[in-house]
């Protein structure tokens, strides 16, 4: 499911999937006309909370607002566009609006009320009709209508093709009743639906058809660096191009002492800076300028906080344990190009992979492999032959899917020493030859057409070049010439919506409950979209099938069987090389920032729940240490 405001600023690093399909629950009343009203949605089992909770007991309600919060941002922007895909998006600009629910940070797929007071839906999910809180306002104090929900489902359908897909079955939308509007949806059974539509940026329709301050009229299907009216607890306070924008909290926000944000959003001001890479970012944090960092580098954990600032007790450090699915991480062979679309020279690159020797060498034991493009969840495919339900829908696409869906139980090769690598390598090459490649001069070349076989692996931080280096030898021991392409966050970007690349690095994010979004990760139709999230280029029409058992699953069991089913076909395709991945999140902070006794388990929380200790001392940045 798409990220949420509330999950989406975790930390600005980790991406972290919302919910998505299976049974709706929820604690609720029932209205004078006989539909009911839910001030909570869940798709696992009951929301924890009920309808008159005060706050999440993962917030200390009484933390005191105030202080500075400095954060590193890669790369530059070139927008404040909150919902545009094209360009850089300015880091943080989601905290400016908001949607008509929001995610919990510590239940998976589960969202409570935000500019919605209540949801409701018939029993055949065939629509949702939302009520708008009366006190919902805009930051220049004009209330949040129907007029604008309305206005933002056509928005965000027409600006990001990631949200035309999402939300593909949503006909249109109208206003039905006092402060309520309902969205209609053209098939009947999706259980997500109602949830899903609780996640919509909420857009306000009279600055966007308005002029801005040189008259001229606002566009949002193009890249702005004007700030954007919003209605959510920051709003922008200066902005320097290429180099730092800054919120400040919002004194008068409308929804402060909503029981969703008691405790919550306690800095009075977020900055981020723009560094050109981590190295450079990681130094700025280790000389005082930044408060805050997720350590992604197994190297730097084990090896790089010797500095002062840790020694003398000013940085804390210490590893998060999250409780949730892991992404499916790997190297991304683009289908588009004909070189990757036989199966067994997908094969042969995950077997050139030494995951073994990286892990050893490089990451110093800190992962494990990802077998699963629903790692650490119920939802993986079980290290079984299918049976059962699972096995049912599976035989829905028999003779259109790999054989060994039935007959195997698919697993990553193996590197424990060097004979077995010998071993792996061997059945690479056998595997080149059966799919038309031969070594001829040292370069591994297609009989057919002559063409030699060259891999540029497209990375945007530099810390993967040494991950990648060792790969690209033994590539070199098969006759693929292989080789790195580092390039800015803005480059990357583009190449990436336009497809344009050999292997990238993906990151597939899950919740605990798919559904929609899987069309964006490989559905047909997202392949050709530009700036989809099918970055393998898969069209396949079992596994378009099998999306849609996903999303039209009756109960959770169904929805789990059906996953099971899609993630068993996704691994023996071979499409992808996978990498690795740990359960902990890493970060280090200064040590004057305050938290709650128990953090939430999707996330640190960091933005949303910690605060200044500080804070009534200045709002000034600190000195560096």
């Amino acid at each position: 499911m798409i990220l949420s405001r509330l999950t989406l600023t975790a930390t600005l690093t980790v991406l972290l999937l919302g919910p998505a399909s299976a049974e709706q629950s929820a604690v609720s009343t029932a209205n004078t006309s006989g539909a009911v009203k839910h001030h909570a949605l869940s798709l696992i089992g009951e929301p924890k909370y009920p309808e008159d909770f005060t706050h999440f007991d993962f917030v200390n309600p009484d933390a005191p607002k105030g202080g500075v919060v400095r954060m590193p941002s890669i790369g530059g922007f070139d927008s404040l566009n909150p919902v545009l895909y094209r360009g850089e998006q300015a880091p943080g600009i989601s905290l400016v609006n908001e949607s008509l629910m929001v995610d919990s940070i510590d239940e998976p797929s589960t969202s409570y009320g935000l500019i919605a007071e209540w949801a409701s839906y018939p029993d055949d999910y065939s629509s949702v009709t939302f009520k708008l809180r009366d006190n919902a306002r805009w930051h220049d104090g004009k209330p949040i209508t129907p007029e604008d929900v309305i206005y933002s489902l056509k928005v965000n359908k027409e600006a990001n093709p990631r949200m035309g897909l999402y939300y593909k079955n949503v006909t249109h939308a109208e206003k039905t009743g006092d402060n309520e509007v309902t969205f209609y949806f053209d098939s009947k059974g999706n259980r997500e639906l109602p949830m899903i539509m609780g996640q919509l940026t909420i857009l306000p329709k009279h600055f966007w058809t308005g002029t801005d301050a040189k008259g001229e009229r606002r566009d949002p299907m193009k890249t702005t660096m004007e700030p954007p009216l919003g209605s959510g607890p920051y709003r922008v306070k200066s902005v320097s191009p290429g180099r730092s924008i800054t919120f400040e909290r919002v004194k008068d926000y409308w929804g402060k002492d909503l029981p969703v944000n008691k405790g919550m959003w306690n800095f009075d001001e977020l900055r981020f800076d723009s560094y050109r890479d981590m190295t450079v970012a990681f130094e700025s944090f280790k000389a005082g300028n930044l408060d805050f960092w997720n350590e992604t580098s197994s190297k730097n954990w084990a090896m790089a906080y010797d500095f002062p600032a840790i020694k003398n007790g000013n940085i804390e450090r210490q590893e998060v344990r999250l409780e949730r699915g892991m992404p499916m991480q790997a190297f991304v062979p683009n289908l588009r190009r004909p070189k990757f679309q036989d199966r067994r020279v997908r094969q042969a690159l995950n077997l050139a992979f030494d995951f073994e020797w990286a892990n050893k060498n490089l990451f110093y034991g800190q992962y494990e492999r990802v077998d699963s493009y629903f790692q650490n969840s119920e939802l993986a495919a079980p290290k079984a032959l299918p049976k059962g339900r699972e096995l049912e829908i599976l035989e829905t696409v028999r003779g259109e899917v790999p054989d060994e869906v039935f007959t195997k139980v698919h697993q990553n090769p193996t590197n424990n020493d060097q004979t077995e690598m010998r071993n792996n390598l061997r059945q690479a090459m056998t595997l080149l030859r059966e799919a038309g490649w031969q070594v001829k001069d040292g370069k591994l070349t297609n009989v057919k057409t002559g063409e030699t076989m060259t891999i540029e692996f497209l990375i945007v931080s530099p810390l993967f070049e040494r991950i990648v280096q060792p790969y690209l030898r033994n590539l070199n021991r098969l006759g693929i010439n292989g080789n790195i392409r580092l390039v800015d966050s803005a480059q990357y970007t583009r190449r990436l919506n336009n497809f344009d690349y050999d292997v990238v690095v993906g990151n597939f994010a899950q919740s605990e409950s798919p559904g929609n979004e899987q069309r964006d990760y490989w559905g047909s139709e997202a392949a050709d979209r530009e700036g989809s999230m099918n970055l393998i280029g898969i069209k396949d029409k079992a596994i378009d099938k099998l999306i849609d058992h996903v999303i039209y699953a009756k109960d959770r069991e169904e929805l789990v069987a059906a996953t099971h089913a899609l993630d068993r076909v996704l691994l023996w395709h071979d499409y992808v090389v996978p990498q690795w991945f740990s359960p902990n999140q890493r970060i280090a902070y200064r040590s004057h920032y305050g938290r709650p006794d128990r953090l939430p388990g999707l996330t640190p929380g960091f933005l949303q729940v910690w605060w200044d200790s500080n804070a009534n001392a200045s709002t000034e940045p600190r000195a560096s240490n």
